[in-house]
C-alpha cells in the first residue's frame, strides 16, 4: 500500500461488496462445507445443487458454501434462505433428494418436511 487513499479505496470495495450480500433478493441454498461436512459427503451435494439449478436455469437463486454450521451430527446440512420466511434446515442431505427440495422448496415453496431437521429430530428422540 501507497497511501492512505489506497487503503480508502479497499475499503470502500470491500463495504460495497457486503453491502451486495445484504441486499441480496431471491432465494439462497447455503452447503454446510466445513471438515465435519465434506467428511459426510457435502461436496457432492453442493455441486448437484449447482447442476440442478444450471439445469433449470433458475434466476434469482444463488447456492453457497459456508463453514461449519454447528451440528456436525447431522451432516451434510443445507440451509435454504427465502426472502421473508423464516431459514429451512436440511439435514443429512445426499444428492438423490436435492431434486426434490429444489422442486418443492425452492420452485414450489413448499419445504420437504421430511428432510428438515425438526422432523429427524422429533423422529430419533
Amino acid at each position: 500500500m501507497k497511501s492512505i487513499q489506497e487503503l480508502e479505496a479497499i475499503r470502500q470495495k470491500t463495504l460495497e461488496t457486503i453491502n451486495l450480500r445484504r441486499e441480496q433478493t431471491g432465494t439462497r441454498v447455503v452447503v454446510g462445507m466445513a471438515t465435519c461436512g465434506i467428511a459426510a459427503g457435502a461436496r457432492p451435494v453442493l455441486t448437484a445443487f449447482m447442476d440442478e439449478v444450471a439445469k433449470r436455469n433458475l434466476q434469482g437463486v444463488a447456492v453457497a458454501q459456508t463453514g461449519c454450521i454447528g451440528v456436525c451430527r447431522l451432516e451434510p446440512i443445507v440451509e435454504i434462505y427465502k426472502p421473508g420466511e423464516d431459514k429451512v434446515t436440511y439435514v443429512k442431505v445426499t444428492p438423490d433428494m436435492v431434486g426434490r427440495i429444489v422442486t418443492e422448496h425452492v420452485v414450489g415453496d413448499n419445504p420437504v418436511v421430511e428432510y428438515t431437521i425438526g422432523y429427524y429430530e422429533a423422529k430419533n428422540k
